[in-house]
């Protein structure tokens, strides 16, 4: 179907019912007619917000087995020469008599 091009015609502005030309009528997002001085784009609250999803895994994901990274190394002092600086790795028994630690005001002794 054809449709006349409206050069001459008239509109009448679905807001203000003022009449204006028909080629300068501006149809708004709710679907009125309206005049030039009246057209209000859509507001962008009105839009609905983007969800972009949150990245909460890795693809094919695999435990961490290098072995630096996984053996954790304790150092001991002692006041005995024989046990004076070990390095011995968490999990291992090793010996110490007394062990103290301090942070701040906080005292561990056992």
């Amino acid at each position: 179907m054809t449709y006349a091009r409206g050069k001459y015609s008239y509109g009448i502005c679905d807001r203000s019912g003022l009449r204006y030309r028909y080629k300068d009528l501006k149809k708004t997002w709710d679907g009125l007619k309206v005049g030039p001085d009246q057209y209000e784009p859509k507001h962008p609250q009105l839009q609905p917000m983007r969800i972009i999803a949150d990245p909460e895994a890795l693809y094919e994901s695999r435990p961490d087995i290098d072995q630096e990274v996984s053996l954790g190394i304790v150092r001991t002092s002692s006041e005995n020469p024989q046990y004076n600086t070990t390095d011995d790795i968490i999990g291992t028994s090793f010996i110490i008599n007394k062990a103290t630690s301090a942070l701040g005001t906080v005292t561990v002794s056992i």
